[in-house]
């Protein structure tokens, strides 16, 4: 199930391709001809541009490998690997690549801003705007072919676990971008992740940390089907490598936007330059610039620094449970029981096999399935699963709830919460950890000392975190008087902010 704003912003995160009965047979048909031969074909080019990737910077000392190449090893192997790689997407279907506007000097524009990013496909982009610069995951250059094409591009590369690298790569960004025309363009998604199209995500501020201007580039793919999209559930990369080389052609239009120069507010707030640039992308898509990110293994979306689920554990947990032919009611006496369990001292920590017998349930799949949206093991935090789903369900008053947490939560047991502390409470209120809850605690210490009432007044009276009850957990459980905030009885998901759209039963890639 999927997260709503009022306004009805789309899931940006799922992509299934819609064929009709004659488009099936249609794809089936010209795919077993055309699939084998274009992948063939591309993979043929894929193969020569690797050893001519690695003679550009052959004979180089690591030292001049820093700086940016010149010469006649920048002009050869320059044009024949554009070469090469225009053949590749050529060989994919991709034989026209149309061009609106114009694209921007080095000197005018030292970043390219491009989104919406929709898949491994987008990198055709690079043919157009002439194999800029780019940046990528450290892991990509061990890769065969990728290897040598990233040491080719002169990337900067990212450990993203890294927390030395990931200041190491905001150095080397910042020192290219601003090097007067040293270093060519840098090519960039802002949003970070591919999506389906139908919304902008947050961007990343990376390109905009250095206050220089950039160029947006929009990704336009007009054909239909849409076969191009690869997103966090729905077509696979197979799938969309396959359903792409099956047309006869596929359309792309890169579009670049007139140069976007910064104020001096926006050079001093990259997260204010990069917002300012996404509403204006978004604006010439048609489509709704959203504070949606992926963060870790989750699609989120931004409530200040929280990170709120936009596909809740505890949602999936409740369709799961009822699906099982757990009542509401048998819900609620077992969350309540799992409540007293973790109030008698007993580990928090179950594995799938305990969860089975606590949920009382017939087979064992189901409780690995509610410990895998919790965590990557096979067992799972008590206190998140059924203080998450009692949120989302109602079972409990706001007041209990907090109190309950509270109590779990403060290490200490001296009545306080430490930053640490908070940062376990809203991870198990909302099902995903929160990474940054630096915010919400000053927040919470400008009330006075971090006690439990403190924290009842934060999320009843705060304008951004009493959302988190009020327009994320439930809309009106609570305030139309029914115990169980279900109406009637029913799990009546049009109550909610979340809708049937983008289920969770598809499987994930």
């Amino acid at each position: 199930m999927m997260l709503k704003d009022k306004g009805q912003t789309p899931h940006p995160f799922v992509h299934e391709v819609d064929l009709t009965a004659a488009q099936r047979a249609q794809g089936l048909i010209l795919g077993v001809v055309l699939f084998p031969v274009r992948v063939t074909l591309a993979t043929l080019f894929f193969l020569l541009m690797w050893p001519i990737a690695r003679l550009r910077l052959a004979g180089l000392s690591e030292a001049e490998r820093a700086e940016p190449v010149q010469g006649w090893r920048r002009g050869l192997f320059h044009h024949i690997i554009l070469f090469l790689s225009r053949a590749v997407f050529f060989s994919v279907g991709f034989l026209w690549i149309k061009v609106r506007g114009r694209q921007a000097g080095l000197r005018e524009a030292p970043v390219l801003a491009v989104a919406p990013h929709s898949g491994f496909l987008d990198m055709l982009v690079l043919c157009a705007t002439g194999l800029p610069t780019v940046v990528s995951r450290s892991e990509n250059s061990k890769l065969p072919v990728v290897g040598a094409l990233l040491e080719f591009n002169q990337a900067v590369l990212v450990n993203r676990k890294d927390p030395e690298s990931r200041k190491k790569c905001v150095s080397q960004i910042r020192e290219r971008v601003t090097s007067d025309g040293r270093w060519p363009q840098m090519l960039m998604f802002p949003e970070g992740t591919t999506t389906n199209g139908r919304a902008l995500l947050k961007f990343k501020p990376g390109a905009f940390l250095a206050g220089v201007p950039v160029q947006p580039v929009l990704l336009h793919y007009p054909s239909e089907p849409d076969t191009v999209r690869w997103t966090w559930k729905g077509l696979s990369w197979l799938g969309a490598l396959w359903h792409t080389t099956s047309q006869i052609y596929t359309s792309v239009t890169v579009e670049f936007l007139p140069v976007y120069t910064p104020s001096q507010e926006e050079k001093e707030n990259p997260d204010l330059y990069a917002e300012n640039v996404q509403k204006l992308m978004a604006k010439a898509l048609g489509v709704p610039a959203t504070d949606y990110v992926m963060e870790g293994r989750f699609p989120v979306k931004k409530l200040g620094k929280l990170s709120l689920p936009l596909e809740p554990p505890a949602q999936e947990t409740l369709k799961l449970l009822h699906k099982h032919g757990l009542t509401n009611a048998r819900v609620e006496t077992v969350m309540n029981d799992m409540i007293d369990s973790c109030h008698s001292g007993q580990s928090a920590m179950v594995t799938a096999d305990h969860l089975t017998s606590i949920l009382g349930l017939k087979d064992r799949k189901t409780a690995v399935k509610i410990c895998s949206l919790y965590s990557k093991d096979d067992a799972v935090d008590m206190r998140q699963v059924c203080l998450s789903v009692s949120a989302v369900s109602g079972f409990r008053s706001l007041e209990s709830l907090i109190h309950t947490a509270f109590t779990w939560f403060d290490a200490d047991q001296d009545g306080f919460l430490s930053a640490d502390d908070l940062s376990g409470l809203m991870g198990a209120l909302v099902g995903i950890p929160q990474y940054d809850i630096g915010e919400m605690f000053s927040a919470l210490t400008t009330r006075g000392r971090p006690t439990e009432a403190s924290l009842q007044d934060l999320l009843m009276t705060h304008p951004v975190y009493r959302k988190v009850f009020t327009e994320y957990l439930r809309s009106s459980g609570l305030a139309d008087g029914n115990h169980n905030g279900i109406p009637n009885g029913k799990l009546n998901c049009n109550n909610w902010i979340y809708n049937g759209y983008g289920s969770t039963n598809r499987k994930s890639d």
